[in-house]
Parts: structure tokens; sequence; C-alpha cells
């Protein structure tokens, strides 16, 4: 029997991936960093083993998957060509694996990650489904019918699938390091549109998204009343939201979700409408909706005295303005504090006015030094830049967390894509 070995097995898709082949009997094993990832606990959980890089760990009769930040002249890939040994790239091999199924693909700027958390919860319920999440969770079914996935745009990687279904929530200028201006996103998702093979769910409030062509139908969700699903008469409480559903402007349903904000809306829509036109059960979905527990690193929260942390993946100035939104309308007596660490200097630059705008919604805002990444160069830019935005705005670092405590009844957000959880552990630190 094949054992598949994942070079560079904590990257988030790799560990996702892993943990579905072990769920589905498969022999898993792979290597990585000594650093502790947050993927790791699931891939323990499941016993699969983690092992130092090192060449001797490839073996005659592995199938190799190595991870996209990995090169060819990594000493393990550099074995298994020596040894003669299938490799294959992670989204290559995720392209081929997923044909056996009816695929959905969600992909977007922004709310990949809870829209297939939301849309895996849903459909399983219904239907044995395999999933892989961005934020390292996956699961496999061994009679699985769906696979759902995160498919991400970056370096265009996810035109290495040919799914059954797309769901597109957005069209955004994001990943300024890779990609030239919003045109050259827009013909990524447009080259994608090409190569879907049942149906695209786009969020049809996205003038980008409008223009859209494809081979397949292309149905649109949104707020607007020209959408083919509509969400209307919404209500939003402290308990979470509560709309009616149109298709085609004919009422179908009134829906509720446990989560906050216009974002999360429209995340439960496209799910709506995918399972509309895959004709499952309607009642399984409502149902479903109401019992979803939300995606790791997405609005995660927790109590510590009279204080509400939470932990958000916001990263991109249009995230951090909806997850304080969301903020606002859970816990709307509250003073919302914001704790930011931007993401890589080129993100940082591109975006410097509208980071301040978005961040300028909270009532305080704390800024974490910039969080490079190893692909970039740093340049002029520093944190001060974008604190002389944002009025008010002070520095933290890890060993002044402390001054947090003095927001008492108040919401602390941590936000970033980086290390943003040790400023969070330090504070907690603090409070002990």
């Amino acid at each position: 029997m094949t054992i598949y070995h994942f070079v560079g097995i904590k990257g988030s898709g790799m560990s996702a991936l892993a943990q579905v082949l072990h769920d589905m009997k498969f022999q898993v094993q792979g290597s990585d960093v000594e650093k502790r990832f947050f993927t790791q606990l699931a891939l323990e959980q499941s016993g699969i083993t983690i092992l130092p890089f090192q060449k001797e760990n490839i073996k005659p009769g592995m199938t190799i998957i190595a991870g996209n930040a990995f090169p060819d002249t990594h000493e393990e890939i550099q074995e298994a060509m020596k040894l003669g040994l299938p490799v294959v790239r992670y989204h290559r091999f995720l392209g081929d694996f997923m044909q056996k199924f009816t695929s959905v693909a969600i992909t977007g700027a922004h709310g990949k990650t809870s829209t297939t958390g939301l849309m895996s919860h849903v459909i399983s319920g219904a239907k044995p489904t395999s999933f892989l999440i961005g934020d390292g969770t996956g699961k496999g079914e061994e009679n699985a019918e769906y696979f759902v996935f995160e498919a991400c745009e970056y370096r265009r990687h996810f035109l290495s699938y040919f799914p059954d279904y797309a769901v597109m929530t957005n069209i955004d200028f994001d990943h300024p390091d890779y990609f030239a201006n919003i045109d050259d996103v827009f013909s990524a998702f447009q080259e994608l549109a090409m190569q879907v093979k049942k149906g695209i769910f786009a969020y049809g409030d996205d003038e980008k998204l409008q223009r859209i062509q494809a081979k397949v139908p292309v149905l649109y969700y949104g707020f607007g009343e020209e959408n083919d699903y509509q969400a209307a008469n919404i209500v939003k409480t402290t308990e979470g939201t509560t709309f009616d559903v149109f298709i085609r402007n004919t009422f179908y349903d009134t829906f509720s979700i446990t989560t906050f904000g216009d974002h999360n809306v429209l995340n439960a829509l496209a799910v709506i409408g995918l399972c509309h036109y895959e004709d499952i059960n309607k009642e399984i979905v409502k149902e479903r909706l109401t019992t979803f527990q939300g995606v790791k690193r997405r609005f995660t929260e927790k109590t510590v005295d009279k204080q509400i942390l939470i932990d958000d993946y916001a990263h991109h100035p249009t995230e951090i303005k909806a997850t304080i939104e969301a903020a606002r309308q859970k816990y709307p007596d509250r003073n919302i504090v914001a704790v930011f660490q931007p993401h890589t200097f080129t993100r940082t630059q591109a975006f410097l006015d509208d980071f301040a705008e978005s961040l300028s919604l909270a009532d305080k805002t704390y800024l974490c030094e910039i969080f490079g990444s190893a692909r970039e160069k740093q340049g002029k830019l520093t944190i001060s830049d974008l604190q002389s935005k944002i009025a008010g705005a002070e520095i933290l670092t890890e060993e002044s967390t402390g001054v947090l405590k003095q927001y008492e009844n108040s919401v602390i957000l941590f936000m970033g894509a980086g290390d943003i959880q040790k400023f969070q552990e330090a504070y907690e630190k603090q409070l002990v």
C-alpha cells in the first residue's frame, strides 16, 4: 500500500489534506521544521507521524506530496527524485483527488474559510462529505459523495482545479506581492470560471463578479433584488441574525444563523443557494445553519474577567471592517479595542490608507510590528507610518500588553495573519 509522505505537513492546506487521506484509511506521514504550529494538534490527535526534515525520511514505495513553500532543491524532494518516486505538488494532487466526488470549490478574496466550514457542515447533515478548510482542518469520509474545499487565488494555485461547483464570495485586490492590480485578480477568477463543470454561485452585488463568463450557469446571491438568491428582511440581534430568502423574487423560507455581520449572511446565502440547486432537504439546511460552531481563528471568543477577547484572522481592510461590525452587533454596549498586526510589508504599503480607515472604526487601536514575509524586502516602511494615520493609535509589544487591562467591560479584537496570537497569549499571562 502506498505511503503518502507530506513535505511541509504543518502547512494549513497540507495538514488538512493529510487528515482527509488518513480518515479515508490511507497511510500518511510527513515532515516539517521543529517549530510548533497551531495545525499540529489535529495531526497529533489523529496519530499522524510528524518527522523533522531529513532525506532519510524518504523511502522506496512512497508518493511524495510537496508543499508549495518548498522548492525542488529541498533535500527530501531531491532524495525522492533520486529514488524515482512520484512527487506531486499539493494543489496538483488535490485537483486529481477531487474528481472522485461532487466537488465544491470555495473561492474569493475574503470569506473562503468561514464559507467552506459552513458549507461542509451543512451538506454533511444530508450526505457523506469530505472537506478541506484553510484553517488546517480536514475530514475524510470513506464513502463521501461531496468534497468541499477552500481554493486560494494566490499565485493562481486554484487553476489546478476543475471543480463541479465554485462559490465566488467576492473579488478584491489582495496579495500585492503577486497580483499587479484588480484586473489581474479578475483574470485569475475568470480563468477558473471556465474550468467549472456544473455551476457557479457568485456574490451578485460585486460588480466585478457580474462580469464573470462561464460555460455553466452563473447564479447570483446577495442583498439586491436582481440576484437569483436574495436575503431580505434581515433582523440582527445580539444572538445572531435572521433573514428571509427569495429565489428569483419568490419567497423561499426564513433562515437563522448564530453569527454576526452582513458577511456571514452572505456566506449562509451561498450555502443555501448551492443546497437548493443540489436538492438538499431545506429543513436539514435550516437546522445545520443554527448548529455551526465556526472555524479556527475566525471570531474565536473567550471571556477573561470582564473582557471579551476575540482572535480573528482579519488581515485586509475589508475583513477588519467586517470583524469590527460583527463585534458591534454582538456587543453593542461595549467599547471595541483593536489590536492589529499587519501581515507583509507589501500589503501594508498597498493598503496603508484603507487600513487606517477600517481601524478607525474601533474605539481605540493598538498596532504591533509588521509581520514580514520571507518572500519580500522590507524597504523603508514601518508600523509608525500606519500609526500616524490613526487618531490616538499606540504601538504594542509583547511586554507592554498589560496596558489592555484598563479597558474593563470591553471587547479586545486581536487581528492579523502572522503570529498575533503571541500578543494575546502574553496578555492572558498578565491576567493570571
